[in-house]
């Protein structure tokens, strides 16, 4: 199966060769510390290996760096370079334990005042140390930053004009960088500073656990201001019903009080009841007290319709509320807590420095942790390690 072709890149010089060469960040990020060691060592050059892939696709060849292992020692002898059979014990030794499955596929130098450029010997190192067609040479000079990459191609190694960084997942080498990290020139100063971080970074984590907890009771607080609502909802409604019943009982003790003064009058023997005129008005005044009785039950309706809806509107508002603070609470603590900043959009070191630490003295700390020598370029997705 083929694989597919990195999604968040950037890319660096023009890659217009063959291969296409893509460099995990990570690994872009060693480079820099063993740059920084080299440049504080003198004249010694600093070496590593190159872990990865090589790969030949349906439209051409491609090589993915995803690891890198630190030479033990690269020696000089009379202007070549040396890898002993000692430094290549520990570079396997290292493979095995951090990159299971990679390739050693080409080498890393990087020396001060130097030309960026192979010599005869460099070329005979690498075509006898790694012969197989697209390995890699990196030549990189520490003080001016440049760099310059070479392929093993046509029996020559062949520059090559780019290339792509990458970014994704990458565990293998992250934990390699970080069980290295005093091989690579971490000194007593950043040692302390990474113990104070971590108990920054615990203080920070029990806030958030107390935070958490404080919320089931927020929530019971907003589920019994709910239900008094409720309460007093329905109290206004058994008012207001209390008020129509007695309403309606006064229309019909009204009624009853006419019927019953209904007088009888002895003409001739016979009965003459209540004339049809005083029953119509009868009729009426019932038809009216009727109409004001459902008068009566209309507007306490309508009011009682209008409340609830008010009330709970009120506590989904209370409620939304205090979701959403907890879950921006959530957010803040998940960015960085692994040792692992990833850079979001409008990030500076200054406000990373502040996210993770509450002030901005660690931002060269984190510089010297990931190799940066100007706090300016820095990308969204970039990985950072925390010191």
């Amino acid at each position: 199966m083929e694989r597919q072709l990195p999604k968040n890149v950037r890319q660096v010089g023009n890659v217009s060769d063959s291969p296409k060469i893509y460099v995990e960040d990570y690994v872009d990020t060693f480079f820099a510390q063993l740059c920084e060691k080299c440049e504080k060592g003198g004249n010694n050059p600093t070496g590593a290996f190159l872990i990865g892939d090589i790969v030949t696709g349906s439209d051409g060849d491609y090589v993915y760096i995803y690891g890198a292992v630190q030479m033990h020692d690269l020696k000089m002898s009379g202007g070549e370079y040396v890898i002993d059979e000692n430094t290549w014990r520990h570079a396997y030794e290292d493979c095995k334990q951090y990159f299971e499955d990679g390739e050693m596929l080409g080498w890393f130098v990087a020396r001060q005042g130097v030309p960026l450029t192979p010599d005869s010997s460099a070329v005979k190192l690498h075509k006898k140390s790694f012969p197989k067609k697209n390995t890699v040479f990196i030549m990189k000079d520490p003080a001016e930053k440049d760099e310059s990459y070479y392929v093993h191609k046509m029996n020559d190694l062949m520059e090559i004009g780019g290339h792509y960084t990458y970014y994704e997942k990458n565990p293998c080498m992250q934990n390699y960088m970080i069980s290295s990290r005093k091989k690579n020139g971490v000194s007593a100063a950043e040692t302390v500073e990474d113990r104070a971080a971590k108990d920054f970074r615990n203080l920070v984590r029990a806030r958030g656990e107390r935070q958490r907890q404080k919320k089931p009771v927020s929530l019971m607080y907003a589920a019994s201001a709910a239900l008094v609502l409720i309460v007093i909802v329905m109290g206004v409604s058994m008012i207001s019903s209390f008020d129509r019943m007695k309403s309606v009982q006064t229309t019909l003790n009204s009624l009853t009080g006419k019927t019953d003064t209904v007088e009888t009058q002895e003409t001739g023997g016979k009965v003459t009841a209540v004339t049809s005129a005083e029953t119509a008005s009868d009729k009426g005044g019932a038809e009216e007290n009727d109409g004001a009785a459902e008068q009566d039950e209309k507007v306490p309706d309508s009011q009682t319709a209008e409340e609830p809806q008010d009330e709970s509107k009120d506590t989904d508002a209370g409620k939304t509320d205090g979701s959403g603070q907890a879950a921006k609470g959530d957010d803040s603590s998940e960015n960085g807590s692994n040792g692992v900043y990833i850079v979001e959009k409008g990030d500076t070191l200054a406000i990373i420095s502040r996210k993770i630490y509450g002030d901005v003295s660690h931002v060269d700390a984190i510089c010297r942790m990931n190799g940066i020598t100007d706090g300016n370029l820095i990308y969204i997705g970039q990985k950072l390690l925390l010191p």
